[in-house]
């Protein structure tokens, strides 16, 4: 049986299961939107729940086109099955979902993690693919993003936010850090205030660490050249988790392909009010 929805105002929301690493998986689904505009997938980053808020349905994206929006396995009010998980089961679930919602085809919008699994889309399945937005992402092996995977399973909230804050934003030194302290505490207190109970389930931590194992192994470099869409790639100019030379041999790879840097880190989406309407202008046109 499938997991039970987001109630989120205005959505048309749908439950689905499929035989995924040989048991059923359920993902809830979220569609945002007038079904006359055009459909916009949106696969979300590591660690990512639809149940903290704001997030990309509270994006100015979603009043624009029918966003559909899903928790990956292993999170939010997915199910997380046993077992190691690969980027293919996430691109097989992404595609599993547009079946049961019968959509042919759709915009591909790529947050993060959610990039990686969109190259693995569009690579694997490009007839399904109009354009890709790949935000603040990463085509794995020597372009690797920041190795979440590297970090001790025992930290707590605040220390974790601590040693992310400067490669989330490569301009929150610890001498910055040291000399904002007040900025500190308060990016902190949101961080926590994100946090629901079941966080700190061992199911959740279990269906995260296997995120961060696959995303480990991630590595699409070799075959960037055979990304058919157009695409648009984007990102902070001080993000340290997905650095500009990632996205620069993502530029130089991919053959119909622009690059776009804003001013912000890693959360550059939320930080740059530009960066939203240049994503719509680019699937729009």
């Amino acid at each position: 049986m499938g997991l039970p929805f987001l109630g989120l105002i205005n959505c048309e929301k749908r439950a689905l299961s499929h035989n995924a690493i040989g048991q059923n998986l359920s993902l809830g689904a979220v569609r945002r939107g007038k079904r006359r505009w055009k459909p916009c997938f949106i696969l979300s980053g590591t660690g990512a729940d639809l149940r903290v808020k704001p997030n990309v349905l509270d994006s100015p994206l979603a009043k624009s086109f029918r966003v559909i929006v899903y928790d990956q396995r292993g999170l939010g009010q997915t199910q997380k099955p046993f077992g190691s998980y690969e980027m293919e089961d996430y691109s097989n679930d992404a595609i599993a979902l547009l079946d049961k919602l019968d959509i042919d085809n759709v915009h591909l919008v790529g947050v993060s993690f959610g990039g990686m699994v969109a190259l693995h889309v569009a690579l694997q399945h490009p007839e399904r693919i109009k354009k890709i937005v790949l935000c603040c992402t990463s085509p794995g092996g020597v372009f690797a993003s920041f190795p979440f995977h590297d970090l001790p399973d025992d930290q707590t909230t605040t220390q974790r936010a601590m040693q992310l804050m400067e490669f989330n934003d490569l301009r929150h030194t610890r001498t910055w850090q040291k000399d904002n302290a007040t900025s500190v505490d308060a990016m902190i207190k949101v961080m926590n205030s994100r946090l629901i109970k079941d966080h700190a389930t061992p199911e959740f931590k279990r269906g995260y660490r296997e995120q961060i194992q696959a995303r480990s192994r991630h590595d699409v470099v070799a075959d960037l050249d055979r990304i058919k869409s157009e695409t648009f790639i984007c990102a902070g100019l001080y993000d340290g988790i997905a650095p500009k030379e990632n996205q620069k041999i993502m530029l130089e790879k991919i053959p119909d392909s622009r690059c776009q840097f804003y001013n912000g880190g890693h959360l550059f989406l939320f930080e740059d009010q530009k960066a939203w309407g240049d994503i719509i202008e680019f699937l729009a046109n």
